[in-house]
């Protein structure tokens, strides 16, 4: 999956400019606007001391690190990765002991659907941990793993946490009664690396629709409701068919037109019509606009393709297939700079901030062109509203251990 908050599959989408009372609900915009624009402060996270009378941990043994910051000790792997790996004891992890582990434990064995070389031969341990208690579960990574702090190369062990999640949108199979708005799978011949038409060529231009015309997966009712779905890359649609029926499908990213992105709330504040990007600001000159938000949309020339895949019954809890190929797990799933750590790593994660504190297992499964540096990630906060709702605000302080096999 390649996803934006990135931006991940970035992009807005839109149609010819309509009254702004007609698109979404309250609730569900200012969550769209919170993720497209909100930037909350964020404080460090601490680990715990260890507790009184706790036997002194044993001194992790030193590491050789790669030219690039790696550590050289883990055979033919780490040694071209960028980010630094301090050896150090469980006791610095904070809430180590506290997280429910079989909540992982999915996103682990996910893992084990296309494992990192290093992590292979422990699978069928893995598999079998799948029923075990969270203390067996704990005491079998803590023989088996060493935890490696993450800094960048400058030694600096803070980042940065945001979060990404897939948005549900009611759409139809057939246009009119308000669903106006085209959701296209690639057309044929879309050049894989030279740019194609923008945006704005792609919705007024003739000779493009016709193109297009045949391609068209499903019409959804909202250009902002378009333009999270080709931000985030991925989304699920709640189909109403031909024969009124309805039905639940997943849209995924299948390729853009090669265009650079640009940020609608960056366009907006660069042209001073918001003094800030936050929900009030863009709502209230939207309304009062309500004939500019096309000329908004169009700011951004990026603009994606998906293709549809179905979503049975026991896939709908799952998320959609990241960058590692595995299907993400809500709240267990993080995407990450792969030049820093490696797909199939576990890591602990300890983010506390104004919108969530988090001290967890989760599972490195995804990437994203806005995800960049040693100590980044983007948190999988699963689908729908609530998804929408923590994703948009959760932008705070982050450290990370990467949890690696021992030799």
């Amino acid at each position: 999956m390649v996803h934006q908050i990135r931006p991940r599959n970035s992009a807005s989408a839109s149609m010819a400019s309509r009254k702004i009372s007609s698109m979404l609900p309250s609730l569900m915009r200012q969550v769209i606007v919170a993720f497209i624009v909100g930037v909350l402060a964020a404080c460090a996270s601490r680990a715990p001391a260890p507790a009184p009378g706790a036997p002194a941990a044993q001194e992790p043994a030193p590491v050789r690190l790669g030219p690039l910051g790696g550590p050289l000790a883990v055979p033919g792997t780490l040694s071209q990765y960028r980010s630094h790996w301090v050896p150090v004891a469980w006791e610095e992890l904070p809430g180590w002991q506290d997280d429910a582990l079989h909540e992982a434990w999915e996103a682990w064995l996910r893992n084990c659907e296309r494992p990192a070389p290093a992590f292979a031969p422990l699978c069928p341990e893995a598999r079998r941990l799948s029923i075990a208690s969270e203390e067996e579960q704990r005491a079998w990574m803590q023989e088996r793993l060493r935890p490696y702090r993450i800094e960048s190369a400058d030694g600096n062990a803070n980042g940065l946490l945001t979060s990404y999640f897939e948005p549900e949108l009611q759409a139809a199979r057939v246009r009119g009664d308000g669903y106006e708005v085209p959701l296209y799978a690639p057309p044929p011949g879309l050049p894989a690396r030279q740019p194609w038409y923008t945006r704005e060529q792609i919705e007024t231009r003739p000779e493009v629709q016709a193109q297009l015309a045949a391609r068209v997966i499903a019409w959804v009712r909202d250009p902002i409701e378009a333009l999270v779905l080709h931000i985030q890359g991925t989304g699920r649609l709640r189909v109403q068919e031909a024969d009124g029926s309805t039905r639940l499908v997943r849209v995924a990213f299948a390729g853009t037109n090669n265009q650079p992105y640009q940020s609608v709330g960056k366009w907006l504040l660069e042209r001073g019509l918001v003094r800030d990007a936050t929900w009030p600001g863009i709502s209230a000159w939207a309304q009062a606009n309500p004939d500019r938000v096309q000329e908004m949309l169009w700011a951004n020339p990026r603009y994606v393709f998906f293709r549809e895949e179905p979503l049975d019954a026991l896939a709908a809890d799952a998320g959609p297939r990241g960058a590692q190929g595995v299907p993400l797990t809500p709240g267990r799933s993080i995407a990450v700079d792969r030049s820093s750590i490696p797909y199939g790593t576990p890591v602990w994660l300890a983010s506390d901030g104004p919108s969530a504190h988090l001290a967890r297992l989760v599972m490195a499964q995804d990437t994203g062109s806005a995800i960049v540096g040693a100590v980044r990630a983007d948190y999988f906060a699963g689908s729908g509203e609530a998804a929408g709702e923590l994703a948009g605000r959760l932008k705070q302080n982050l450290r990370l251990w990467a949890l690696w096999p021992r030799q």
